[in-house]
């Protein structure tokens, strides 16, 4: 029976990774309004190092439509600049020597529709992973019946993976509606 709860804790522990991993991929997609986490992806070479560039930097969003990045040390606004033009990110920096500002552009009507998809296939991805742990827990506790551990058991710990599975999908569900809707306000 040990074996059976250490399963259904792993099966917990791995629907929650896939859950997380999918909301850190909902969070990289841009809703049309300026976020500092939209730059979470992107590196800058500092002293040599790829560093991430909350870590040489402030990142505010004075309002819905403008990032501020306010360096650490001034001498690195170039680099951050690089930084950002080679990202897969359309945006333009603009340096006052100070700063950099970014302005976000409104999405039309067709980019929202676009970004729908990518919502919806990053959720898929997301279920995808719940259930492709599901398939794995199931194979180790039928492989634990063949030691001896009893069907029942067996069969009450499968219904105990098909509800978590069930529960998360209802999550990643919750969260693509959310993140839909977010997408599709103007």
């Amino acid at each position: 029976m040990d074996q059976i709860q250490a399963y259904l804790e792993q099966a917990t522990r791995s629907m929650e990774k896939a859950y997380m991993r999918t909301q850190g991929e909902f969070a990289k997609i841009r809703v049309g309004r300026a976020l500092p986490s939209m730059l979470d992806g992107i590196s800058v070479m500092y002293y040599g190092n790829a560093t991430p560039i909350h870590q040489v930097a402030s990142i505010s969003a004075p309002d819905a439509r403008t990032l501020l990045i306010k360096p650490w040390e001034k001498r690195f606004i170039p680099e951050l600049e690089k930084a950002i033009f080679n990202s897969r990110l359309p945006l333009t920096p603009q340096n006052d020597g100070e700063t950099i500002r970014i302005n976000i552009p409104p999405f039309t009507e067709e980019r929202r529709r676009e970004l729908v998809k990518q919502v919806k296939a990053e959720a898929e991805k997301g279920k995808v992973l719940v259930r492709s742990v599901r398939k794995d827990i199931k194979d180790h506790l039928r492989q634990l019946q063949t030691a001896g551990v009893s069907e029942d058991a067996i069969k009450t710990a499968e219904e105990q993976v098909q509800k978590l599975t069930d529960a998360y999908i209802t999550k990643l569900d919750e969260l693509l509606a959310t993140k839909e809707k977010d997408v599709m306000e103007v």
